[in-house]
Formats: C-alpha cells, structure tokens, sequence
C-alpha cells in the first residue's frame, strides 16, 4: 500500500454557513476557478479513459471546503489581505448578476470592509491557510 501525499499546500474555500445548497456549490464553483486561473501549476494533466478520450485537467491536489458566518468570512478576508495573499472572493450582489462585467462592477461598488462576502478561495502555503481561517470548520 503506496503511503498518502502530503502536500505543501492547501487550495480552500470558506463559505458563509448561511447559504443555500445551490449557491454553495455555485460559488465554490466560481471560487475555484480564479484560484486555477491564478495558479495554472495546480493543474495536472489531462485524463484519458480507456478508449483515448481525453478530458479537462483538474487540480493536482484536494480542494478542501470550510463554512463559517459573517464575522469568520470577514477575518479570514482580513488576515489574508493582510499577509498579501490573493483570494478569489464572491459577495451577495453576485447572486443578481449573470455576466462577468456585472460581477467585476459589483464588487468594485464596495471598499474591501463593506464586502458582503459569502465566500473566497485561496491557495498557500497549509499552515497560513490554517492562520487564515482560524475558527472556520470543514463543510459539512
């Protein structure tokens, strides 16, 4: 039995806990997709079944889910800002819109402490994810 791989690194996305079951997974869905873009050596290569066909490539490591309210959302924002580390962020006012420019307005609309987030991702090293998200717990 081959022994598990530990990685350096944790890709997470901490969602607010307030959250209906089709929009946890619509912005954990938006979420991962800025940290792929940002960070495209997380990605492996493409699969391939039996026959040949080939499929998308998906990260190389786990993607790991947490949940908290308001206040756990803000500080996790927080201390990442405040350690320089990119986020992928979603706020509320997403949920009304249905473009990317949309998007980009609305959260452009508010300065970083009025966010009303309801999610974010993020990609470093595991033990300043585990400072970032202090008092957040895995999804259930």
């Amino acid at each position: 039995m081959t022994e598990p791989i530990r990685f350096n690194t944790k890709i997470a996305v901490l969602l607010r806990n307030d959250l209906a079951g089709w929009q946890r997974l619509n912005v954990t869905a938006f979420l991962v997709s800025g940290v792929a873009h940002a960070e495209p050596e997380l990605l492996g290569e493409e699969y391939r079944d039996a026959d040949g066909t080939t499929y998308l490539p998906m990260f190389r490591q786990p993607v790991l889910v947490f949940a908290g309210d308001r206040g756990t959302l803000a500080g996790a924002h927080s201390r990442a800002l405040t350690r320089g580390l990119r986020l992928a962020v979603f706020t509320s006012e997403l949920f009304a819109t249905g473009n990317d420019r949309d998007n980009r307005a609305a959260v452009r609309a508010a300065g970083r402490e009025k966010l009303d987030l309801v999610g974010l991702a993020l990609h470093a090293p595991r033990n300043v994810v585990d400072k970032v998200l202090k008092g957040a717990s895995m999804h259930p």
